[in-house]
Protein backbone atom coordinates (compact mmCIF):
# COMPACT_ATOMS: atom_id res chain seq x y z
CA UNK A 1 0.00 0.00 0.00
CA UNK A 2 1.46 3.52 -0.49
CA UNK A 3 0.44 4.06 2.58
CA UNK A 4 -0.35 2.11 6.30
CA UNK A 5 -4.20 1.92 7.20
CA UNK A 6 -5.05 3.98 10.66
CA UNK A 7 -7.92 3.40 12.24
CA UNK A 8 -9.56 6.52 10.78
CA UNK A 9 -8.69 5.93 7.35
CA UNK A 10 -10.02 2.52 7.98
CA UNK A 11 -13.74 4.07 8.54
CA UNK A 12 -13.60 6.65 6.62
CA UNK A 13 -14.67 10.41 7.81
CA UNK A 14 -18.10 10.71 9.00
CA UNK A 15 -18.95 12.59 5.74
CA UNK A 16 -17.48 10.43 3.77
CA UNK A 17 -20.63 9.51 1.36
CA UNK A 18 -21.59 13.39 1.04
CA UNK A 19 -18.25 13.65 -0.33
CA UNK A 20 -18.54 11.25 -2.73
CA UNK A 21 -21.74 12.30 -4.20
CA UNK A 22 -20.67 16.44 -3.93
CA UNK A 23 -17.53 15.33 -5.76
CA UNK A 24 -20.02 13.09 -8.13
CA UNK A 25 -22.11 16.23 -8.83
CA UNK A 26 -19.11 18.31 -10.00
CA UNK A 27 -17.52 15.79 -11.90
CA UNK A 28 -20.87 15.46 -13.95
CA UNK A 29 -20.81 19.51 -14.32
CA UNK A 30 -17.55 19.20 -15.74
CA UNK A 31 -18.06 16.08 -17.82
CA UNK A 32 -21.39 18.14 -19.37
CA UNK A 33 -19.32 20.66 -20.43
CA UNK A 34 -16.19 18.85 -22.06
CA UNK A 35 -18.06 15.90 -23.29
CA UNK A 36 -20.31 18.10 -24.91
CA UNK A 37 -17.90 19.69 -26.88
CA UNK A 38 -17.60 16.31 -28.41
CA UNK A 39 -21.02 15.56 -29.46
CA UNK A 40 -21.26 18.68 -31.10
CA UNK A 41 -18.07 18.22 -33.07
CA UNK A 42 -18.66 15.08 -34.37
CA UNK A 43 -22.39 16.56 -35.41
CA UNK A 44 -22.69 20.34 -35.46
CA UNK A 45 -19.10 22.21 -35.50
CA UNK A 46 -17.60 21.19 -39.16
CA UNK A 47 -20.77 22.94 -40.53
CA UNK A 48 -20.70 25.96 -38.18
CA UNK A 49 -16.80 26.99 -37.91
CA UNK A 50 -15.35 24.93 -41.10
CA UNK A 51 -18.08 25.08 -44.27
CA UNK A 52 -16.88 24.75 -47.74
CA UNK A 53 -15.14 21.75 -46.86
CA UNK A 54 -16.29 18.14 -47.73
CA UNK A 55 -17.80 16.12 -45.03
CA UNK A 56 -14.81 14.13 -44.14
CA UNK A 57 -12.78 17.09 -44.32
CA UNK A 58 -14.76 18.69 -41.98
CA UNK A 59 -14.66 16.36 -39.43
CA UNK A 60 -11.05 16.08 -39.28
CA UNK A 61 -10.66 19.35 -38.69
CA UNK A 62 -13.13 19.79 -36.41
CA UNK A 63 -11.63 16.50 -34.40
CA UNK A 64 -8.19 18.59 -33.96
CA UNK A 65 -10.47 21.11 -32.61
CA UNK A 66 -11.67 18.55 -30.28
CA UNK A 67 -8.08 17.20 -29.36
CA UNK A 68 -6.42 20.43 -28.71
CA UNK A 69 -8.56 20.73 -25.26
CA UNK A 70 -7.18 16.89 -24.26
CA UNK A 71 -4.09 18.43 -25.51
CA UNK A 72 -4.45 21.13 -22.95
CA UNK A 73 -5.29 18.52 -20.17
CA UNK A 74 -2.02 17.72 -19.23
CA UNK A 75 -0.82 21.49 -18.26
CA UNK A 76 -4.05 21.51 -16.17
CA UNK A 77 -3.31 18.37 -14.05
CA UNK A 78 0.12 19.51 -13.77
CA UNK A 79 -1.04 22.69 -11.92
CA UNK A 80 -4.15 21.30 -9.97
CA UNK A 81 -1.66 18.23 -8.84
CA UNK A 82 1.37 20.71 -7.63
CA UNK A 83 -1.50 22.87 -6.12
CA UNK A 84 -3.41 20.03 -4.79
CA UNK A 85 -0.46 18.32 -3.43
CA UNK A 86 0.82 21.60 -2.11
CA UNK A 87 -2.37 24.04 -0.90
CA UNK A 88 -4.81 21.32 -0.82
CA UNK A 89 -7.70 19.18 -3.02
CA UNK A 90 -10.93 21.53 -2.16
CA UNK A 91 -9.67 25.00 -3.67
CA UNK A 92 -8.50 22.96 -7.07
CA UNK A 93 -12.07 21.86 -7.30
CA UNK A 94 -13.75 25.14 -6.66
CA UNK A 95 -11.75 26.61 -9.15
CA UNK A 96 -11.75 24.15 -11.85
CA UNK A 97 -15.62 24.35 -12.31
CA UNK A 98 -15.76 27.81 -12.33
CA UNK A 99 -12.73 27.98 -15.04
CA UNK A 100 -15.11 25.44 -16.84
CA UNK A 101 -18.41 26.90 -16.51
CA UNK A 102 -17.05 30.03 -17.91
CA UNK A 103 -15.11 28.51 -20.78
CA UNK A 104 -18.66 26.48 -22.15
CA UNK A 105 -21.19 29.83 -21.85
CA UNK A 106 -18.64 31.74 -23.94
CA UNK A 107 -18.62 28.92 -26.45
CA UNK A 108 -22.61 29.04 -26.32
CA UNK A 109 -21.92 32.55 -27.76
CA UNK A 110 -19.37 31.92 -30.21
CA UNK A 111 -20.14 33.37 -33.66
CA UNK A 112 -19.68 30.61 -36.30
CA UNK A 113 -18.09 31.26 -39.80
CA UNK A 114 -20.74 32.78 -41.54
CA UNK A 115 -20.72 35.45 -39.70
CA UNK A 116 -16.76 36.52 -38.79
CA UNK A 117 -15.08 33.95 -40.59
CA UNK A 118 -11.75 32.54 -39.74
CA UNK A 119 -12.02 34.50 -36.47
CA UNK A 120 -14.79 31.85 -35.41
CA UNK A 121 -12.57 29.04 -35.17
CA UNK A 122 -9.79 30.81 -33.61
CA UNK A 123 -12.77 31.82 -31.23
CA UNK A 124 -13.38 28.17 -30.41
CA UNK A 125 -9.54 26.61 -30.34
CA UNK A 126 -8.94 29.39 -27.90
CA UNK A 127 -12.01 28.45 -25.47
CA UNK A 128 -11.67 25.14 -26.19
CA UNK A 129 -8.19 25.25 -24.65
CA UNK A 130 -9.46 26.67 -20.88
CA UNK A 131 -12.22 24.19 -21.17
CA UNK A 132 -8.85 21.39 -21.20
CA UNK A 133 -7.06 23.20 -18.54
CA UNK A 134 -10.17 23.36 -16.27
CA UNK A 135 -11.20 19.51 -17.15
CA UNK A 136 -7.43 18.87 -16.88
CA UNK A 137 -7.29 19.87 -13.20
CA UNK A 138 -10.99 18.32 -12.27
CA UNK A 139 -10.36 14.56 -12.10
CA UNK A 140 -7.52 14.51 -9.54
CA UNK A 141 -9.23 16.74 -7.59
CA UNK A 142 -12.32 15.07 -7.24
CA UNK A 143 -11.31 11.33 -6.86
CA UNK A 144 -8.66 12.31 -3.94
CA UNK A 145 -10.81 13.72 -2.14
CA UNK A 146 -13.19 10.97 -2.45
CA UNK A 147 -10.76 8.52 -1.77
CA UNK A 148 -9.06 10.05 1.41
CA UNK A 149 -12.63 10.50 3.02
CA UNK A 150 -13.71 7.31 1.96
CA UNK A 151 -13.58 3.86 4.08
CA UNK A 152 -10.26 1.66 2.81
CA UNK A 153 -12.58 -1.14 2.57
CA UNK A 154 -14.86 0.48 0.02
CA UNK A 155 -12.47 3.13 -1.86
CA UNK A 156 -13.36 1.20 -4.83
CA UNK A 157 -17.24 1.67 -4.43
CA UNK A 158 -16.46 5.41 -3.01
CA UNK A 159 -14.27 6.55 -5.87
CA UNK A 160 -16.69 4.88 -8.42
CA UNK A 161 -19.43 6.82 -6.94
CA UNK A 162 -17.71 9.85 -7.80
CA UNK A 163 -16.10 8.02 -11.18
CA UNK A 164 -20.07 7.20 -12.06
CA UNK A 165 -20.47 11.66 -12.17
CA UNK A 166 -18.96 11.21 -15.60
CA UNK A 167 -21.67 9.14 -17.43
CA UNK A 168 -23.98 11.34 -15.50
CA UNK A 169 -22.69 14.02 -17.45
CA UNK A 170 -22.37 12.25 -20.87
CA UNK A 171 -26.37 11.40 -20.65
CA UNK A 172 -27.14 15.14 -19.50
CA UNK A 173 -25.12 16.36 -22.21
CA UNK A 174 -26.60 14.29 -24.68
CA UNK A 175 -29.96 14.48 -23.64
CA UNK A 176 -29.54 18.30 -24.01
CA UNK A 177 -28.54 17.73 -27.66
CA UNK A 178 -31.30 15.30 -28.18
CA UNK A 179 -33.86 17.72 -27.25
CA UNK A 180 -32.27 20.71 -28.62
CA UNK A 181 -32.06 18.97 -32.10
CA UNK A 182 -35.44 20.50 -33.28
CA UNK A 183 -34.41 24.20 -32.24
CA UNK A 184 -33.00 24.43 -35.47
CA UNK A 185 -29.96 26.58 -36.92
CA UNK A 186 -27.15 27.00 -34.21
CA UNK A 187 -29.85 27.12 -31.59
CA UNK A 188 -29.23 23.23 -31.77
CA UNK A 189 -25.86 23.47 -30.45
CA UNK A 190 -26.06 26.42 -28.23
CA UNK A 191 -28.65 25.87 -25.91
CA UNK A 192 -26.78 23.04 -24.12
CA UNK A 193 -23.77 24.97 -23.77
CA UNK A 194 -25.70 27.84 -22.29
CA UNK A 195 -27.56 26.15 -19.98
CA UNK A 196 -24.22 24.96 -17.99
CA UNK A 197 -24.57 28.39 -16.58
CA UNK A 198 -27.06 26.91 -14.25
CA UNK A 199 -25.57 23.89 -13.46
CA UNK A 200 -22.44 25.76 -12.45
CA UNK A 201 -24.36 27.40 -9.97
CA UNK A 202 -25.33 24.28 -8.11
CA UNK A 203 -21.63 22.81 -8.73
CA UNK A 204 -20.00 25.44 -6.54
CA UNK A 205 -22.24 25.83 -4.05
CA UNK A 206 -22.08 22.16 -3.25
CA UNK A 207 -18.24 21.83 -3.39
CA UNK A 208 -18.13 24.94 -1.12
CA UNK A 209 -19.53 23.26 1.30
CA UNK A 210 -16.78 19.87 1.46
CA UNK A 211 -14.47 19.77 4.42
CA UNK A 212 -11.17 19.19 3.03
CA UNK A 213 -9.12 15.87 2.72
CA UNK A 214 -8.31 14.38 6.32
CA UNK A 215 -5.09 12.94 4.73
CA UNK A 216 -3.81 16.16 3.80
CA UNK A 217 -4.82 17.92 6.76
CA UNK A 218 -2.76 15.54 8.29
CA UNK A 219 0.15 15.90 6.19
CA UNK A 220 0.13 19.73 6.44
CA UNK A 221 -0.24 19.24 10.40
CA UNK A 222 2.94 16.77 10.31
CA UNK A 223 4.89 19.24 8.20
CA UNK A 224 5.28 16.40 5.00
CA UNK A 225 3.31 18.54 2.35
CA UNK A 226 5.45 17.96 -0.70
CA UNK A 227 7.82 21.27 -1.68
CA UNK A 228 7.54 20.36 -5.28
CA UNK A 229 5.04 17.79 -5.90
CA UNK A 230 5.65 16.76 -9.75
CA UNK A 231 9.37 16.95 -9.56
CA UNK A 232 9.40 14.44 -6.26
CA UNK A 233 6.29 11.96 -8.30
CA UNK A 234 8.91 12.27 -11.51
CA UNK A 235 11.91 11.55 -9.70
CA UNK A 236 11.14 9.01 -7.06
CA UNK A 237 7.72 7.42 -8.39
CA UNK A 238 8.30 7.58 -12.68
CA UNK A 239 7.56 3.81 -13.17
CA UNK A 240 3.94 4.06 -11.68
CA UNK A 241 3.38 7.31 -13.81
CA UNK A 242 4.14 5.38 -17.02
CA UNK A 243 1.93 2.34 -15.87
CA UNK A 244 -1.17 4.08 -15.01
CA UNK A 245 -0.26 6.63 -18.41
CA UNK A 246 -0.66 3.26 -20.17
CA UNK A 247 -3.75 2.00 -17.93
CA UNK A 248 -5.84 5.20 -18.62
CA UNK A 249 -4.89 5.35 -22.68
CA UNK A 250 -6.96 1.89 -22.88
CA UNK A 251 -10.08 3.50 -21.62
CA UNK A 252 -10.03 7.21 -22.60
CA UNK A 253 -8.94 6.61 -25.85
CA UNK A 254 -11.25 3.21 -26.74
CA UNK A 255 -14.70 6.01 -25.73
CA UNK A 256 -12.62 8.44 -28.20
CA UNK A 257 -13.05 5.40 -31.16
CA UNK A 258 -16.38 3.48 -30.01
CA UNK A 259 -17.95 6.70 -28.91
CA UNK A 260 -16.99 9.98 -30.22
CA UNK A 261 -15.25 9.01 -33.43
CA UNK A 262 -18.57 6.31 -33.97
CA UNK A 263 -21.50 9.28 -33.63
CA UNK A 264 -19.42 10.35 -36.87
CA UNK A 265 -19.01 7.31 -38.31
CA UNK A 266 -22.63 6.34 -37.87
CA UNK A 267 -23.19 10.22 -39.86
CA UNK A 268 -20.22 9.60 -42.79
CA UNK A 269 -21.83 5.67 -43.47
CA UNK A 270 -24.61 5.40 -45.59
CA UNK A 271 -26.54 3.42 -43.76
CA UNK A 272 -30.02 4.76 -42.83
CA UNK A 273 -28.92 6.29 -39.04
CA UNK A 274 -29.58 9.91 -38.24
CA UNK A 275 -28.20 11.80 -35.55
CA UNK A 276 -30.68 11.60 -33.42
CA UNK A 277 -30.21 8.16 -33.26
CA UNK A 278 -26.71 8.05 -32.44
CA UNK A 279 -27.32 10.29 -29.83
CA UNK A 280 -30.39 8.36 -28.73
CA UNK A 281 -27.88 5.08 -28.22
CA UNK A 282 -25.58 7.18 -26.51
CA UNK A 283 -27.84 8.22 -24.24
CA UNK A 284 -28.89 4.86 -23.33
CA UNK A 285 -25.30 3.78 -22.75
CA UNK A 286 -24.45 6.33 -20.67
CA UNK A 287 -27.95 5.85 -18.30
CA UNK A 288 -26.30 2.28 -18.25
CA UNK A 289 -22.40 3.36 -17.14
CA UNK A 290 -23.74 5.41 -14.11
CA UNK A 291 -24.75 2.27 -12.35
CA UNK A 292 -22.36 0.14 -14.02
CA UNK A 293 -19.73 2.18 -12.70
CA UNK A 294 -19.97 2.25 -9.52
CA UNK A 295 -20.78 -1.75 -10.05
CA UNK A 296 -17.28 -2.33 -11.50
CA UNK A 297 -15.42 -0.10 -8.59
CA UNK A 298 -17.59 -2.37 -5.79
CA UNK A 299 -16.29 -5.61 -7.83
CA UNK A 300 -12.63 -3.87 -7.20
CA UNK A 301 -13.14 -4.24 -3.31
CA UNK A 302 -14.12 -7.30 -3.40
CA UNK A 303 -11.81 -9.17 -5.98
CA UNK A 304 -8.88 -6.83 -6.26
CA UNK A 305 -8.14 -3.87 -8.45
CA UNK A 306 -6.22 -5.68 -11.53
CA UNK A 307 -8.52 -8.60 -11.81
CA UNK A 308 -11.38 -6.44 -13.11
CA UNK A 309 -8.97 -4.23 -15.05
CA UNK A 310 -7.75 -6.82 -16.65
CA UNK A 311 -10.99 -8.51 -17.52
CA UNK A 312 -11.94 -4.57 -19.08
CA UNK A 313 -9.12 -5.00 -21.43
CA UNK A 314 -9.49 -8.45 -22.62
CA UNK A 315 -12.98 -7.59 -23.11
CA UNK A 316 -12.04 -4.40 -25.68
CA UNK A 317 -9.33 -6.22 -27.39
CA UNK A 318 -12.00 -8.53 -28.66
CA UNK A 319 -14.73 -6.11 -29.32
CA UNK A 320 -13.31 -3.78 -31.87
CA UNK A 321 -13.98 -5.88 -34.91
CA UNK A 322 -18.02 -6.54 -33.86
CA UNK A 323 -18.13 -3.22 -32.56
CA UNK A 324 -18.30 -1.77 -36.33
CA UNK A 325 -19.76 -5.04 -37.87
CA UNK A 326 -23.15 -4.17 -35.58
CA UNK A 327 -22.95 -0.69 -36.52
CA UNK A 328 -22.75 -1.39 -39.80
CA UNK A 329 -26.03 -3.22 -40.20
CA UNK A 330 -27.71 -0.08 -39.55
CA UNK A 331 -29.72 -1.45 -37.33
CA UNK A 332 -31.34 0.82 -34.45
CA UNK A 333 -31.55 -1.95 -31.96
CA UNK A 334 -28.07 -3.06 -32.89
CA UNK A 335 -26.35 0.06 -32.67
CA UNK A 336 -28.01 0.81 -29.22
CA UNK A 337 -26.37 -2.40 -28.10
CA UNK A 338 -22.96 -1.65 -29.38
CA UNK A 339 -23.03 1.49 -27.72
CA UNK A 340 -23.91 0.07 -24.71
CA UNK A 341 -21.34 -2.77 -24.98
CA UNK A 342 -18.50 -0.47 -25.78
CA UNK A 343 -19.58 2.05 -22.67
CA UNK A 344 -20.88 0.29 -19.88
CA UNK A 345 -18.66 -2.83 -20.62
CA UNK A 346 -15.25 -1.97 -22.12
CA UNK A 347 -15.38 1.42 -20.72
CA UNK A 348 -16.77 1.60 -17.46
CA UNK A 349 -14.95 -1.19 -15.98
CA UNK A 350 -12.14 0.49 -16.41
CA UNK A 351 -13.22 3.81 -15.39
CA UNK A 352 -14.98 2.32 -12.07
CA UNK A 353 -11.51 0.55 -10.93
CA UNK A 354 -8.92 4.11 -11.67
CA UNK A 355 -10.31 6.02 -9.05
CA UNK A 356 -8.93 3.86 -6.53
CA UNK A 357 -5.83 1.85 -8.42
CA UNK A 358 -4.68 4.52 -9.35
CA UNK A 359 -4.77 6.83 -6.06
CA UNK A 360 -2.90 4.04 -4.35
CA UNK A 361 -0.43 3.91 -6.33
CA UNK A 362 0.78 7.06 -4.66
CA UNK A 363 1.98 8.15 -1.72
CA UNK A 364 -0.37 10.78 -0.07
CA UNK A 365 2.49 13.56 -0.08
CA UNK A 366 2.32 13.55 -4.29
CA UNK A 367 -1.05 11.26 -5.06
CA UNK A 368 -2.57 14.48 -6.80
CA UNK A 369 -0.14 15.14 -8.70
CA UNK A 370 1.23 11.72 -9.54
CA UNK A 371 -2.42 10.69 -10.49
CA UNK A 372 -3.26 13.69 -12.17
CA UNK A 373 0.06 13.53 -14.32
CA UNK A 374 -0.78 10.59 -15.62
CA UNK A 375 -4.72 10.67 -16.40
CA UNK A 376 -4.01 14.09 -18.20
CA UNK A 377 -1.08 13.07 -20.31
CA UNK A 378 -3.05 10.27 -21.94
CA UNK A 379 -6.00 12.48 -22.51
CA UNK A 380 -3.83 13.81 -25.32
CA UNK A 381 -3.65 10.37 -26.90
CA UNK A 382 -7.49 10.12 -26.56
CA UNK A 383 -8.02 13.57 -27.92
CA UNK A 384 -6.53 13.52 -31.17
CA UNK A 385 -7.55 9.45 -31.46
CA UNK A 386 -10.86 10.94 -32.81
CA UNK A 387 -8.41 12.72 -35.66
CA UNK A 388 -6.52 9.28 -36.18
CA UNK A 389 -9.37 6.94 -36.80
CA UNK A 390 -11.04 9.47 -38.98
CA UNK A 391 -7.99 9.43 -41.17
CA UNK A 392 -7.53 5.23 -40.69
CA UNK A 393 -11.36 5.54 -41.98
CA UNK A 394 -10.59 7.05 -45.27
CA UNK A 395 -7.46 5.06 -45.92
CA UNK A 396 -9.11 1.60 -44.67
CA UNK A 397 -12.38 1.98 -44.01
CA UNK A 398 -14.08 0.43 -40.59
CA UNK A 399 -11.17 -2.18 -40.64
CA UNK A 400 -8.92 0.82 -39.55
CA UNK A 401 -10.62 2.30 -36.81
CA UNK A 402 -11.44 -0.88 -35.18
CA UNK A 403 -8.12 -2.38 -35.05
CA UNK A 404 -7.11 0.67 -33.50
CA UNK A 405 -9.67 0.22 -30.83
CA UNK A 406 -8.58 -2.89 -29.74
CA UNK A 407 -4.82 -2.48 -30.06
CA UNK A 408 -5.40 0.04 -27.15
CA UNK A 409 -7.12 -2.88 -25.60
CA UNK A 410 -3.69 -4.59 -26.01
CA UNK A 411 -1.55 -1.78 -24.38
CA UNK A 412 -3.48 -1.60 -21.40
CA UNK A 413 -3.99 -5.39 -21.02
CA UNK A 414 0.15 -5.20 -20.76
CA UNK A 415 0.18 -2.63 -18.53
CA UNK A 416 -2.44 -3.86 -16.24
CA UNK A 417 0.10 -7.34 -15.72
CA UNK A 418 3.13 -5.14 -15.23
CA UNK A 419 1.27 -3.38 -12.12
CA UNK A 420 0.97 -4.01 -8.82
CA UNK A 421 -2.11 -4.91 -7.07
CA UNK A 422 -2.35 -2.76 -4.51
CA UNK A 423 -6.03 -4.47 -2.72
CA UNK A 424 -5.29 -8.14 -2.80
CA UNK A 425 -5.07 -10.15 0.01
CA UNK A 426 -1.78 -9.13 1.99
CA UNK A 427 -3.57 -5.37 1.82
CA UNK A 428 -6.44 -6.87 3.04
CA UNK A 429 -5.24 -8.74 6.22
CA UNK A 430 -3.37 -5.51 7.08
CA UNK A 431 -6.76 -3.56 7.43
CA UNK A 432 -8.18 -6.59 9.36
CA UNK A 433 -5.78 -6.14 11.83
CA UNK A 434 -6.08 -2.58 12.24
CA UNK A 435 -9.54 -3.26 12.38
CA UNK A 436 -8.89 -6.08 15.35
CA UNK A 437 -6.29 -3.59 17.16
CA UNK A 438 -8.82 -0.59 17.33
CA UNK A 439 -11.93 -3.42 18.68
CA UNK A 440 -9.85 -4.76 21.08
CA UNK A 441 -8.87 -1.17 22.14
CA UNK A 442 -12.38 -0.08 22.55
CA UNK A 443 -13.29 -3.31 24.43
CA UNK A 444 -10.39 -2.90 26.77
CA UNK A 445 -11.76 0.47 28.02
CA UNK A 446 -15.07 -0.90 28.08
Amino acid sequence: MASSPSRASVHGSPEKFRVAVGCGVGATIETYDFIGFGTAAALYFGDAFFPGSDPLSASLMSFATLGVGFAARPLGGIIAGHLGDRIGRKPVLVSSLLLMGVATVLIGCLPTYQQVGIWAPVLLVAVRIVQGLAFGAEWGGAILMTFEHAPWRKRGLYTGITQAGFPVGLLLANLAFLLSAGLGGTLTWRVPFLLSAVLIVVGVLIRLKIDESPEFEELKDSGEVARNPILEVLRDDWRNVLRTFCLRVVETAGYAVSVTFMLSYLELDTSPTSGSLSLLALTTAAGVGILATALWGHFSDVFGRRPIYLLGCVAAVAWGVPMFLMANTGSAVLIVIAFVISYAICQNSLAGVQGAWFSELFEAKTRTAGASLAYQISAVVSGFTPMIATALYAQAGWLGPALLFSGYGVLGLVAAVLTRETWGPVQKAEVAAVERAATGKEEAVV
